[in-house]
């Protein structure tokens, strides 16, 4: 399960290892998105070359294409992907949530139609962990209800009694199924009662870990991290926090400190694809004019592929010229950057430095140019 090995002395940075079927990780930990059973643009063979132990799929998505049924097939997501480490399914909540005018909440489950052929689907809390079963996924999440932001007082209440009532049924129907393990989801918006009060009903029903919902989708960073607060204080030590969708450099250092353990976000795959590189100095616009004849890497610091190989300005060249390439290797440079942050904020807590690492990463930041 989740060890807590070390806890540095001057935050709420911790150390640990969570273990699975296939091996586990080791916290704090980047999960990269592989929404469809993919990474985008490289390989499974490639993400574990860069030092990832888990990634983050997506059932909602692996449901309707390509279906349980070929996954099952397979024996499950891990063959069909040829991956041999862990893998998180979200529940596809958040994506069925999204649909809006496609679906339809009821005490039982959500209703919804197939954004890909209109075709109706019901999820409820059970079959969302049964599916997650066929999957064979390592860690499961339970079916919520994410409100919008902004919602009122009484929606978000709402949508935490449900979710509550949801969880209760998805970790009634988990203990059934072997080896499923499962983490809750904490909700309440930007209120603190709501979230305590999910907090206190979720820790009460003993899941394997806890994740934090419902932010990073329009409040301001203040009200995210008073949130994020609110919640920690309540959670049990013995037991991982994951801090759902949210994933820019800054993040880590913000969360970590505050006692999270787990990430996942599209940030460094979808910004690599859209010319945004990350560096221990700050970001990197590639298709800027300016870098048309830099021979540099794009990281002088970085051992990845990218940054051994090729310069800044052939890089350029290819994200102008709509290259293929370029969306690979950028990807490759920004989980390679997430990686390595990462790890190095693992051994700043082993160090007991991490508050020296916190400011030293800031000061670094501004250095390159973030325009």
């Amino acid at each position: 399960m989740f060890k807590l090995i070390k806890k540095d002395r001057n935050s709420n940075a911790r150390f640990g290892k969570f273990e699975t079927l296939h091996g586990g990780f080791t916290t704090p930990v980047f999960m990269p998105v592989g929404t469809l059973g993919t990474v985008k643009a490289v390989s499974t063979v490639e993400i574990q070359e860069l030092g990832y132990e888990i990634i983050l799929g997506n059932t909602y998505h692996l449901y309707l294409k390509p279906g349980l049924e070929i996954i099952k097939s397979f024996d499950g997501i891990h063959n069909f992907i040829k991956w041999d480490k862990s893998v998180l399914t979200d529940s596809g909540g958040y994506q069925v949530f999204s649909l809006n005018s496609l679906r339809k909440i009821k005490k039982n489950g959500v209703e919804f139609r197939s954004h890909i052929d209109g075709s109706r689907h019901l999820f409820t809390p059970e079959n969302v962990i049964e599916y997650q079963a066929v999957l064979g996924s390592d860690i499961a999440m339970v079916l919520d209800v994410c409100p919008p932001y902004p919602a009122e007082y009484e929606e978000v209440k709402e949508a935490v009694l449900l979710t509550n009532d949801w969880a209760k049924r998805s970790i009634e129907r988990a203990e059934t199924l072997n080896q499923v393990k499962v983490f809750g989801i904490i909700q309440g918006g930007v209120y603190e009662d709501l979230r305590r009060f999910s907090s206190e009903y979720l820790v009460s029903l003993n899941f394997d870990g806890y994740a934090i919902g419902g932010l990073g989708i329009g409040e301001s960073r203040e009200d995210m991290w008073r949130m994020v607060e609110e919640v920690v204080k309540i959670l049990p030590e013995d037991k991982p926090r994951y801090l759902m969708g949210i994933g820019k450099p800054e993040d880590f250092i913000e969360g970590i400190k505050r006692g999270i353990d787990m990430f996942d976000c599209v940030v460094p795959t979808r910004n690599a694809r859209n010319g945004t590189l990350y560096t221990n100095r700050g970001r990197v616009l590639i298709k800027r004019e300016k870098y048309k004849f830099d021979k540099s890497p794009v990281d002088e610091e970085c051992g990845c592929f990218t940054c051994k190989n090729y310069s800044r300005a052939y890089l350029r060249h290819l994200f102008t010229t709509g290259e293929v390439l370029a969306l690979r290797l950028n990807t490759i440079h920004n989980l390679y950057y997430y990686f390595s942050l990462i790890k190095k904020i693992r051994q700043a807590i082993i160090d007991d430095k991490f508050n020296e690492f916190m400011i030293k990463f800031y000061e670094l930041q501004k250095e390159e140019e973030n325009v």
